[in-house]
């Protein structure tokens, strides 16, 4: 059986968020994640990681979130992680060429790490 979809969204600092993902992303509860990654960026947070170490699934609604995202993030000159270690997700991601658009890491403090990565090498 799935573990039951949890959504937990919390600032890391200033302007870093993490928005972490449990259990299944489909149609039915992609549009609270997308809620989440919303509200941080109304909030005016401009980095942010989203957590899918728990995650067992995401359907094309859930991609779509996530490329949403990314595109109202470039507009402000923000951007965002991916945290994976699911290899089932990690398919998906490069079968729709996906894994070319999005930053990917193993850990949170990877994708930490690589939002200021990403900042110092733009300087």
């Amino acid at each position: 059986m799935a573990p039951e979809f949890g959504l937990s969204s919390e600032p890391a600092d200033g302007d870093r968020h993490v928005v972490a993902v449990r259990g299944e992303i489909d149609l039915f509860t992609a549009p609270e994640m997308k809620s989440a990654l919303g509200d941080a960026i109304e909030a005016g947070r401009t980095k942010i990681v989203v957590d899918l170490s728990e995650t067992t699934f995401l359907d094309s609604t859930a991609l779509g979130v996530l490329i949403g995202t990314v595109k109202r993030l470039r507009s402000r000159d923000g951007r965002l992680t991916i945290v994976n270690t699911d290899a089932s997700i990690a398919k998906t991601f490069e079968i729709t060429g996906l894994d070319q658009i999005f930053t990917i890491r193993g850990t949170r403090d990877e994708a930490l790490a690589a939002l200021d990565e990403a900042e110092s090498s733009a300087a």
